[in-house]
């Protein structure tokens, strides 16, 4: 028997830099950035994985938005 539920399992990411490298990678195809009242989620899609990153400075999201890959498809949710 295989369980897939370990394989669409997301991953946490708790530092800024490691998102960015994450975001760089060949297999990363989209970005999603959702904007809640306490914070700001930014989710990127890789082949195996999806990533997210929680951030709660809303400045510190605005810098890391503009900081995207600039071919990395960026879809914000309300």
């Amino acid at each position: 028997m295989f369980s897939f539920s370990s394989l669409s399992q997301p991953r946490k990411i708790e530092e800024i830099k490691d998102f960015l490298l994450t975001a760089r990678r060949k297999d990363a195809k989209s970005v999603k950035i959702k904007k809640n009242k306490d914070n700001v989620k930014f989710k990127v899609r890789c082949s195996k994985y999806l990533y997210t990153l929680v951030i709660t400075d809303k400045e510190k999201a605005e810098k890391l938005k503009q900081s995207l890959p600039p071919g990395l498809a960026v879809k914000e949710l309300k």
